[in-house]
């Protein structure tokens, strides 16, 4: 099933559109220096800030110190995640998941059993490799579920209604839903 997705970027792809270090990034979103970036404006999956593409090619904009995007590296970036739409707004965005929300909707025993899977090929392929993590919509997940029990040797793949539920509406509060900064972890921004 083809759907189009919508086009993000992580830290990594958030530089490469102004033209500087990923940990510059970082340092937009620090409270002791200002927070010139809002950590609402993103979505946290598997305890990483990503963005909509929209969002971030804006964003420098809109500070008060204007940064000029890269339109050839906004260009690249687009062509690197194939057919899909720009949103602007976090809430634009489907439900988007990582590895760490996966173990969960299958309440997998570890990261490994995953990761085993990934590796096989019998897992489906991920929408998105953004900022070297793989992440995927819910739905290919979701619609992979009979395939992954059909192949499986030892693990049910049995879909947990309540993670999924959270996912949908916004409300879930797992691994993964918390980014981990210095030591401390922070809550979700929608």
């Amino acid at each position: 099933m083809s759907r189009r997705k919508p086009y993000l970027v992580g830290h990594q792809e958030f530089a490469r559109l102004y033209r500087v270090d990923p940990k510059q990034v970082a340092q937009w979103l620090s409270p002791s220096r200002g927070r010139v970036l809002d950590p609402s404006t993103a979505v946290v999956v598997s305890g990483v800030r990503y963005w909509p593409l929209g969002f971030a090619a804006g964003w420098g904009a809109t500070t008060a110190h204007f940064r000029q995007v890269d339109h050839d590296a906004k260009a690249e970036i687009i062509a690197e995640q194939g057919e899909g739409w720009e949103p602007r707004l976090a809430a634009e965005l489907p439900p988007i998941v990582g590895q760490q929300e996966i173990i969960q909707i299958f309440g997998l025993p570890s990261q490994g059993a995953l990761a085993t899977t990934i590796a096989s090929g019998r897992f489906p392929e991920r929408d998105w490799l953004l900022s070297g993590s793989m992440l995927w919509m819910l739905e290919t997940v979701l619609d992979s579920t009979e395939m992954l029990r059909e192949t499986a040797r030892t693990l049910p793949w049995e879909v947990d209604e309540a993670v999924v539920a959270a996912l949908r509406d916004g409300t879930y509060d797992g691994p993964g839903s918390r980014v981990l900064t210095r030591g401390r972890h922070t809550r979700k921004s929608s």
